[in-house]
């Protein structure tokens, strides 16, 4: 399985996994030069920007790990042109799900809301 089919089946799976759970799914894939956001999901109450890292069992940095200041800054970033761009009452939230997959198998979902802030970042919602 090569790392974009990874990538995919991960992201195919916090989709199911957010839809199971009231989720309605906003967007998928959103690009700004410098930035993408995998999933944009709302719930009534919130609108999730989610961030989706595929890993297999034995990776030496976990999906949590690798959403790095840098990353979350490009995230933060393309939120806020999301948010400019498609204006909403609901509450933004920047979100992880770390999935493990092995031989093309989905075996966990790990899933942390509101895993971070724009704290120190130059970006107010």
């Amino acid at each position: 399985m090569t790392k974009s089919e990874t990538g995919k089946l991960g992201e195919e799976s916090v989709c199911r996994y957010l839809t199971e759970r009231g989720y309605r799914i906003a967007a998928r894939n959103y690009r700004i030069k410098g930035g993408e956001i995998d999933i944009i999901a709302e719930n009534g109450d919130y609108l999730a920007f989610v961030e989706v890292k595929a890993r297999r069992p034995d990776s030496l940095v976990t999906g949590f790990e690798a959403v790095n200041k840098r990353k979350r800054g490009l995230i933060i970033k393309t939120a806020a042109d999301y948010c400019c761009k498609h204006p909403s009452i609901l509450q933004p939230r920047f979100d992880v799900a770390q999935v493990i997959i092995r031989e093309g198998k989905v075996l966990s979902i790990d899933y942390i809301s509101n895993a971070y802030d724009t704290t120190g970042y130059n970006f107010i919602f």
